[in-house]
């Protein structure tokens, strides 16, 4: 049942995600980060799909086809996941992350370490003493972040996001864009950033390691808004994990190298699972 990852997709608790693989297949499950959807995971997907996995990815709420959500901070996408997981019964998953997706879903595999059997993190941070990138900064900020999210227009998103991956393709960028649909879907990027306090993450220090399942890390060497270094402290925070860099790929590795992450992914999951 392969080859579903790019199809319409389908929707449990409220959010829509796209599947491949056969049901009864142990589960990859992926999610995304800013200001992407499930369509970033399309190569990865269908791979864990050919590999006799079941890969399955939602669009988090705001974002792809899912529907936008007044409460849009990190403790809401958390719930989500949560309400997503436990309806369609994923758990245990191999939890596979990237940008957001690694607060997002890191947080929620510390509180829910049985849901958990093995995690993939990329290009995202996890640590309290982390501070916010420039874009993220001016999202933050009242006033300055209403003006920057009322003024993104469709040919001004292309371009950047054209300027900050290879990979990324039209159809790519329309998906992307559903994101930026209205006035309540931007809102709701505000309030996701403006929850993002790092402190929040203090009690959470020493926890990854602590999961003791097998982590694999993959990161762009390029990352201009995480960079390389955050992936080496991963890895040497985290016993046993595995680290991967590809050079020349910037902060959207999945795109930039989508058959190289995508190989090294199922890998991972048939030398560790």
């Amino acid at each position: 049942m392969r080859g579903v990852s790019t199809a319409q997709p389908s929707t449990a608790a409220g959010l829509a995600y796209r599947a491949a693989g056969e049901r009864d297949a142990p589960v990859a499950l992926f999610v995304h980060g800013y200001p992407e959807s499930s369509y970033m995971w399309r190569a990865a997907l269908d791979a864990v799909a050919d590999a006799g996995w079941r890969g399955v990815a939602p669009d988090l709420p705001g974002f792809g086809d899912s529907p936008p959500d007044p409460r849009g901070s990190w403790e809401h996408h958390m719930e989500a996941l949560e309400r997503f997981v436990d309806e369609l019964e994923l758990a245990p998953v191999a939890l596979v992350t990237h940008d957001w997706g690694v607060l997002v879903g890191l947080r929620w595999a510390c509180d829910h370490p049985s849901s958990i059997n093995a995690l993939v993190i990329s290009d995202g941070g996890f640590f309290a003493d982390r501070r916010w990138h420039d874009l993220a900064n001016t999202m933050r900020t009242p006033g300055a972040g209403e003006e920057l999210v009322a003024s993104y227009t469709r040919e001004a998103f292309d371009a950047a996001m054209r300027a900050l991956s290879s990979g990324v393709d039209e159809t790519a960028l329309e998906e992307y864009w559903k994101g930026f649909d209205g006035q309540v879907r931007r809102h709701g990027h505000l309030e996701l950033y403006r929850s993002g306090d790092f402190e929040k993450l203090a009690p959470y220090e020493g926890r990854l390691a602590q999961l003791g399942v097998p982590t694999l890390i993959l990161w762009g060497e390029q990352d201009p808004f995480a960079g390389v270094r955050m992936a080496h402290r991963f890895h040497e925070e985290i016993p046993a994990s595995q680290l991967l860099v590809f050079p020349g790929a910037g902060h959207f590795v999945w795109e930039d190298e989508p058959a190289g992450t995508s190989a090294a992914l199922v890998a991972f999951l048939r030398r560790s699972l």
